[in-house]
This record gives structure tokens, C-alpha cells and sequence, in this order.
């Protein structure tokens, strides 16, 4: 599908809950996010994720810790928290009712 600049806005709002939706797949470090990212009309850079991973922390949706890495210095591996589990429950809720009106809406 082609990027289309009028649904800029609409992916940057779903960006957010997407990261939340693959970090809850497991421990994830930064670069996980990215390569999952890459593939998808969501793809993103470092620069943008860092940020949003820092405020996904500050608003204690996201934890995360340090493991050695075999390639390298430590790395940070991010973990959903109670919260963040919370949040994503009620994204997808809400995600479904909005999908389901949008259909309702077009028959």
C-alpha cells in the first residue's frame, strides 16, 4: 500500500499503540520494534521511536531492563507494565467499536 500523506496524522496516532501491541509479544529491545516496524506502512526511524519509547516509559505504559548482549554493550529490553497491558486492552476495544461503526456506517 502507498503512503498517502493525508493518512500521516492517522499513523502517527496508531504508532504509539502499535509499539504497545509489539512489545506485548514479549521482551522486545529497540531494534525489534524497528525491524518489526520496517515491513509495515508504520515503519519508522531511531528518532522517532527513542522519543515515543521514553514517553511510553514516562507514562508507566513501559518498563524495561538491561540483559548483556553477546554482540555488543547491554541492551534495554522493554516489557509491557500492568498499565501498558491496560491501555492496550482498551485500544483494542475501542479499535473494534470504531471499525465496527465504520462498517455500519457505509452499508
Amino acid at each position: 500500500m502507498e503512503k498517502s500523506p493525508k493518512f500521516a496524522p492517522l499513523r502517527k496516532g496508531l504508532l504509539e499503540f502499535l509499539i504497545l501491541t509489539i512489545v506485548s509479544s514479549g521482551k522486545v529491545y529497540a531494534a525489534d520494534i524497528l525491524e518489526r516496524l520496517s515491513q509495515t506502512d508504520f515503519a519508522t526511524q531511531e528518532g522517532t521511536l527513542y522519543p515515543l519509547l521514553s514517553k511510553l516509559r514516562r507514562d508507566e505504559l513501559l518498563d524495561y531492563e538491561w540483559q548483556e548482549s553477546d554482540a555488543g554493550p547491554p541492551r534495554k529490553y522493554y516489557k509491557l507494565t500492568p498499565a501498558g497491558r491496560k491501555q492496550l486492552a482498551e485500544f483494542n476495544a475501542y479499535w473494534e467499536q470504531l471499525t465496527t461503526l465504520i462498517s455500519e456506517l457505509g452499508e
